[in-house]
């Protein structure tokens, strides 16, 4: 099983990024995908979600508006559009797998990523 996270960069306050989720060793249609980040310092936090039951999507309040999570089954591929960038969502971004039929940042995730950093400068 694999989750390979790519697209983390450096970029200016306001800007886009667009991270992916790479995923092999599982029946992606079976698995929720979680992205979550970490801050220095900081707890990891649910950044947004898509369950594995209709793709529903769900987004910690910090980011409704300006990040969007889909999925793309036939690559399967997890991505992260956010735009309006801010400092303060400045981290190591994760993605994780969960076989679990929920829709909460906080049910057990099976696999994770191993993270892509994320910049916003100011």
């Amino acid at each position: 099983v694999q989750l390979v996270e790519s697209g983390g960069a450096v970029v200016q306050a306001g800007g886009s990024l667009r991270l992916s989720c790479t995923t092999s060793g599982f029946t992606f249609d079976d698995y929720a995908i979680g992205w979550f980040r970490q801050a220095p310092g900081e707890e990891r936090e649910g950044v947004s979600l898509i369950t594995n039951s209709g793709r529903t999507t769900y987004y910690v309040d910090s980011v409704k508006g300006r990040f969007t999570i889909s999925s793309d089954n036939a690559k399967n591929t997890v991505y992260l559009q956010m735009n309006s960038l801010k400092p303060e969502d400045t981290a190591v971004y994760y993605c994780a797998a969960s076989s679990y039929m929920s829709s909460r940042f906080n049910m057990p995730y099976e696999y994770w990523g191993q993270g892509t950093q994320v910049t916003v400068s100011s």
